[in-house]
């Protein structure tokens, strides 16, 4: 829409993970969005080399996701998910556990990111309780790590500005060492070579708590928000084998490599590493419904099948778990998935993406850069006594030049719809690498 009206008072909105006086003094208002496009207020089409907040995965507006939500509020619009149920529910359930490797097939709905992540923590305390070890409190995040803003999430999470705040959150966390060695991967391209014994930090708090007291392991199996870090290659390897050696709990958290951002269903497909419980989100409506899920194997599901059938077996759940609308649009959107082989589409432009990624290479101020599936990281050098400043000009001239870009910290994270075309990808990084030469 050309010229849409503005609001009258962009005061009473206090916005999220915003600098909101910098943006209500010079806003930047989306109006639409179509494909791969956003329609900002003056009309300027933007091209969006973020998939919105990494979850746009069947692009904008997809007139299939559009009709199943529209049929679905005249049909039903709600139903309560305690002790009654929709059929749509139970559909995509079993969609989703047909997707999943091996056993993990029992699926807990949720409506966020990070409430499927609260939802998995508890659900692992819960089970070693059921299990008759009920010693095993502690859980075990790692630095850097992003997984929601619940208070469950920034205690396990690593980004220090996360939490610090917020006062001394969960008791019984510890965390391990984040995957980041700029000095031997830098400007890797996917796995990086070095860094699989990190996850023998594992064993180093095993050793200072004792395992028989550690519920829970979760790590993100590729680090998104934080900066966009990779695993090193048998890095999950190892650390799924230190679990196991101590009977302790992993759980990965895919809200944002989950449905085919790095070219698999899921990155436990991707790398071949079977996790316990499964985190999800974003990409499971394209971004259309708020919705999550969690995934989780049998033998944890099956740990609270017992005691009398008319019992609550766990004593959780939102109002809005497994929403009418939300379910209807997460099946249109793995219809699309499927139907336009997005996710085999995200593994065939990998390679073109990669070479566009270090294209970048030698630019001012950038000092790594780091790709896997549709996925890049460009790590710029920080402005001495202004840490974040340098990427977020970046962010303001990329808007401007009409490329949708993500900071965290000095680092521009990309991760487009995975409907993106070739002269897509050019001209996102052509835009990118006109800014970076002009930027100070």
């Amino acid at each position: 829409m050309l010229d849409a009206p503005s609001p009258n008072d962009l005061a009473p909105f206090w916005m999220p993970f915003t600098a909101n006086r910098q943006f209500k003094s010079a806003p930047r208002m989306l109006t639409g969005a179509k494909g791969m496009h956003y329609t900002t207020q003056d009309g300027r089409q933007v091209i969006d080399g973020t998939a919105g907040l990494w979850c746009c995965n069947a692009g904008h507006g997809d007139p299939r996701i559009v009709k199943a939500i529209q049929d679905q509020a005249a049909e039903l619009d709600y139903a309560p998910a305690f002790q009654m149920g929709h059929p749509k529910a139970f559909e995509l359930a079993s969609r989703l556990a047909t997707m999943m490797p091996g056993d993990l097939d029992h699926v807990f709905f949720t409506n966020s990111g990070s409430e499927s992540v609260d939802t998995a923590l508890k659900i692992a305390l819960a089970y070693h309780r059921a299990n008759g070890e009920a010693s095993r409190t502690r859980l075990i995040g790692r630095e850097r790590g992003y997984h929601g803003v619940g208070f469950g999430g920034i205690s396990v999470g690593g980004i220090v500005n996360n939490r610090r705040f917020f006062g001394s959150l969960l008791a019984g966390v510890d965390h391990m060492r984040h995957t980041h060695l700029p000095e031997q991967n830098a400007f890797s391209r996917g796995q990086p070579e070095h860094g699989a014994e990190l996850a023998d930090d594992l064993e180093r708090l095993v050793a200072l708590h004792g395992g028989e007291t550690i519920a829970a392991v979760i790590v993100e199996p590729m680090a998104g928000s934080t900066g966009v870090l990779m695993p090193p290659k048998g890095y999950l390897e190892r650390l799924r084998a230190i679990c196991d050696k101590h009977g302790i709990l992993l759980i990965f958290d895919e809200v944002i490599t989950g449905f085919g951002r790095l070219g698999s269903s899921f990155a436990c497909e991707h790398f071949g590493v079977q996790p316990d419980i499964v985190t999800t989100a974003k990409g499971l409506t394209s971004g259309t419904v708020p919705m999550g899920a969690v995934m989780v194997r049998k033998h944890i599901y099956d740990a609270f099948m017992h005691g009398p059938e008319t019992a609550i077996e766990l004593f959780h759940g939102y109002t809005y778990s497994a929403h009418p609308l939300a379910c209807n649009a997460a099946l249109a959107t793995l219809d699309v998935y499927r139907d336009d082989q997005l996710f085999e589409r995200s593994a065939e432009m990998a390679p073109y993406w990669e070479e566009a990624v270090h294209s970048l290479k030698g630019l001012p101020h950038v000092i790594d850069l780091r790709n896997m599936g549709l996925i890049a990281g460009i790590e710029l050098e920080p402005i001495p006594g202004q840490p974040t400043k340098r990427a977020f000009e970046a962010f303001l001239k990329c808007y401007e030049k009409g490329v949708m870009t993500r900071t965290t910290g000095d680092i521009i994270a990309l991760s487009p719809p995975l409907i993106i075309e070739k002269s897509h990808i050019d001209q996102i990084f052509e835009t990118i690498a006109d800014v970076l030469k002009t930027i100070d």
